[in-house]
């Protein structure tokens, strides 16, 4: 293959990886993308993420190396959104198992540059949080990043390390986050999200989805999930940012900390020290609660089994609201957890918008002007 590309922080982060490795190497270009199976506690319910142990029909080409394949299952209660991203990219993806710390990630690396015949790391990283310092208030999901740096350091193989989409994220606030960053390296295009059209249609990342719409030319203030203030999608959206290394590891506190971790109950403590958290311990306590797409926490919610005319009257008004505060754009989480649409709406809805030039912005949707004018 030659190629291998990490996606650094989980979820979302494997779509973009690969829209980095087209524009970096093209289409047709084999490599390898390893990414944690670290997701949204809607996709897996378990805290924290998954490792070998958590999957059935996991390929081992190598030892230390495992792959992710269409086939590939995670054995329940556990969920995860890589068997589906494996079929829909065509290509089986390295699993990133985080439980033997840095030094066991730096084994799979090892072992995934031999099997590619790989002679350097590309690092994928959507938002910015893996040159975070760890003391940024709104910063949520530190770990995974420093752990793959610290990886990246322990192999001694030469590692570029990637930005994309800078603030994408919101994890580091936008005039630090830039001032940590070089001048972007080249600027993603809508040939490099080609490949992954299909898998927004199902997959939950707004960070991704936000890098591709901003790749295809989408401007316009959006708002997402969970984050108070929306956020402006402009030209640097679409930037890519290129570190060596020992910029990142200077710039990321905590990823030096890890270099000899052997456990991720060991580097769970390294992230306390550094960044007064544990996201795991966070995520524990988010698992105990209530599902975060219960009805309650909706902003408009859909009552389930709606008809038609009740489902697309609903999303009328929420739309009114949002473009009262002029909102231009909206993720597809943002739409499906606003409203509380089950899948029987959100099918119906995603299917009206897709089908109006004026409100699909994909993988977006868009608030029409109208909108803000009869809010």
């Amino acid at each position: 293959m030659k190629r291998l590309v990490v996606a650094a922080g989980g979820g979302g982060d494997v779509i973009a990886a690969t829209m980095l490795r087209t524009a970096l190497f093209g289409p047709a270009a084999p490599a390898l993308v390893l990414t944690y199976a670290w997701e949204r506690l809607t996709v897996d319910p378990l805290p924290g993420p998954r490792g070998r142990s958590d999957f059935t029909g996991l390929a081992t080409p190598l030892p230390g190396l495992a792959l992710v394949t269409g086939r590939t299952a995670p054995i329940p209660p556990a969920g995860s959104s890589l068997p589906g991203l494996a079929r829909d990219l065509g290509a089986p993806l390295g699993l990133l198992d985080p439980y033997e710390g840095a030094a066991g990630l730096a084994r799979t690396l090892t072992a995934a540059a031999a099997y590619c015949g790989a002679a350097r790391i590309e690092v994928v990283d959507v938002g910015g949080d893996i040159v975070a310092g760890g003391d940024e208030p709104t910063l949520r999901s530190p770990l995974g990043d420093a752990l793959v740096l610290a990886a990246c350091a322990r192999t001694g193989l030469p590692t570029d390390v990637h930005v994309a989409g800078p603030g994408l994220d919101r994890e580091v606030p936008e005039a630090e986050l830039f001032a940590r960053l070089p001048p972007p390296a080249f600027t993603l295009t809508a040939d490099a999200v080609a490949p992954v059209r299909a898998v927004f249609d199902w997959h939950p990342s707004e960070a991704s989805a936000m890098l591709a719409a901003a790749a295809r030319g989408v401007r316009g203030l959006c708002g997402i999930r969970d984050v108070p203030e929306p956020l402006r999608l402009d030209a640097r959206s679409a930037g890519v940012h290129r570190l060596t290394l020992a910029q990142a590891l200077a710039r990321n506190p905590l990823a030096r900390l890890l270099a000899d971790s052997r456990t991720l109950a060991e580097a769970e403590l390294a992230s306390v020290e550094v960044c007064g958290f544990s996201e795991i311990a966070r995520e524990r306590v988010r698992a105990a609660a209530p599902a975060e797409t219960a009805p309650e926490d909706a902003e408009f919610p859909v009552p389930s089994g709606s008809g038609p005319a009740d489902v697309v009257a609903r999303y009328a008004r929420w739309q009114a609201v949002l473009g009262s505060q002029g909102i231009t754009l909206v993720t597809r989480r943002r739409l499906t957890e606003g409203l509380a649409l089950d899948r029987a709406a959100d099918l119906l809805l995603r299917t009206r918008l897709g089908a109006d030039p004026i409100q699909n912005a994909s993988p977006l949707w868009r608030v029409p002007a109208r909108a803000a004018q009869r809010g």
